[in-house]
């Protein structure tokens, strides 16, 4: 399993997030957010998800994403 945290730009509330956990969850990777530090902890297996497909699905929610 790999592990990784990223700064998401865009979130205005703690509903955004949930929106991208639901949205990760459903791709196939546990994630965690911190609305104060605008950080998402994730944790995926890179045999079945792409770090290219979270942050397509972070992108297609609205909100930008760095390393």
């Amino acid at each position: 399993m790999t592990k990784k945290i990223y700064k998401v730009g865009g979130m205005h509330c703690t509903s955004c997030a949930m929106v991208i956990e639901s949205d990760l969850e459903d791709a196939g990777v546990k994630a965690k957010f911190s609305y104060a530090k605008q950080t998402l902890e994730t944790e995926f297996d890179e045999k079945k998800v792409s770090e290219k497909t979270i942050k397509d699905v972070v992108k297609n929610a609205g909100y930008t994403l760095a390393v």
